[in-house]
């Protein structure tokens, strides 16, 4: 799979809600890289350390503004400002269980910051495409051994998968009534407003310190020498490396970009392979044999809140439209993640910019490899990692 959105942002505006969290701050460097003029609309870091900060992620940045996305007026001046020919749509509550107990503000951001960032776009009057990102929780979850696919049906039995397919709706409903994409012959091409909404499986890599998320969770214990905290060890997610899902928003940004097809205005998953599909208790167990030491005990107790056994995702759409695979399996993205941690805490006092830099320019080298047919062993990857990164 070559990637064929490399010189697709070159030049060009590029607006982004959410930067300044662990998605947002790794797609701005990977902008940024690919010569794009980023203007980024966010709160401040929401946690400390953030990558955000770590990378220096606001130095490359056109304009930063650090402001709600539920401001509709302040939004909607910071976007016309840009001037943007893509709109990443990051911002969000991201966390189940702060969903719970931040229900309303949960709703708030997921929804109406989505409807915020729609009614922007729609009121600039401006040709554009847009990336409304949600999550796979929106899926109307069964807890069944079936993948959801993207025409599955949209529920949530928690506040935040509630909230993520509210945005679902709420970005097939501008799509339908003010973008009309498919709906009538010719206009697409004639309004020049192309929107989607992009669904990821579980992202871990370096950066993310979001609190009750297992893997900084892990790394926060593992650095201390301490018992790594589990709530659901038996709980099966689809783990992936955050430049997975990055690479598939940015090639369909790319391929809405160089078309005005309207099937690409709809859904899109972008989730690892069926055998990244693991339980917590092995990704917890391979991280610490990728640290060299660690331990874990199960915490009942901290069960309070319900959370889905299981979670399954289908991108074969992603697979067969846009030519979208994923290059690092399981154990490749536990030990970049493993190795950028170590890092971190090695040497706290230092940027790591470019840590993420040489991830990003190992995945694009990754894909190039794969279409010339060549080869490389997890161990090989691991070993030229590690001459790299120095412990």
């Amino acid at each position: 799979m070559s990637l064929n959105f490399v010189d697709a942002f070159r030049g060009r505006s590029v607006f982004l809600s959410g930067h300044t969290g662990f998605k947002g701050s790794w797609l701005t460097l990977w902008l940024d890289r690919l010569g794009a003029r980023v203007t980024g609309y966010s709160l401040a870091p929401p946690t400390e350390p953030s990558n955000f900060v770590s990378s220096a992620v606001g130095g490359i940045l056109t304009r930063n503004y650090d402001a709600d996305v539920r401001d509709f007026a302040a939004l909607q001046a910071a976007l016309e400002a840009s001037s943007a020919e893509v709109v990443f749509h990051l911002a969000a509550q991201a966390l189940v269980r702060r969903g719970y107990v931040d229900t309303r503000a949960t709703f708030e951001v997921n929804v109406m910051g989505t409807v915020n960032v729609l009614e922007a776009v729609r009121s600039i009057k401006r040709p554009c495409v847009v990336i409304i990102v949600t999550s796979d929780k929106c899926y109307d979850n069964t807890d069944s051994s079936q993948s959801h696919t993207e025409t599955d049906p949209l529920g949530g039995n928690d506040p935040y998968s509630a909230s993520k397919a509210a945005a679902e709706l709420v970005t097939a409903a501008y799509g339908k009534s003010f973008f009309p994409a498919g709906y009538l012959p010719g206009d697409l091409a004639i309004r020049g407003v192309k929107v989607a909404s992009v669904r990821a499986g579980n992202v871990i890599g370096g950066g993310d310190w979001a609190a009750d998320r297992i893997v900084p969770d892990a790394m926060r214990a593992l650095a201390c020498s301490e018992t790594i905290s589990v709530r659901n060890p038996s709980s099966i997610r689809a783990w992936q490396h955050v430049l997975e899902p990055l690479s598939g928003y940015l090639m369909l940004a790319a391929r809405m970009l160089a078309s005005d097809d309207a099937a690409l205005c709809s859904g899109w998953n972008f989730g690892p392979s069926a055998a990244d599909e693991v339980t917590v208790e092995k990704l917890v167990q391979t991280l610490c044999r990728a640290w060299g030491r660690g331990k874990w005990q199960s915490d009942g107790a901290s069960k309070q809140f319900a959370e889905e056994r299981a979670l399954h995702l289908s991108s074969e759409k992603a697979r067969a439209q846009l030519g979208w695979q994923t290059r690092w399996d399981f154990r490749e993205a536990i030990e970049r993640t493993e190795r950028w941690y170590h890092a971190f805490y090695d040497r706290p006092s230092e940027s790591t910019r470019e840590l993420c830099l040489q991830d990003i320019a190992d995945y694009e080298a990754s894909g190039a490899a794969a279409c010339n047919d060549l080869t490389f062993t997890a161990g090989a990857r691991s070993k030229s990692i590690a001459s790299r990164i120095s412990r």
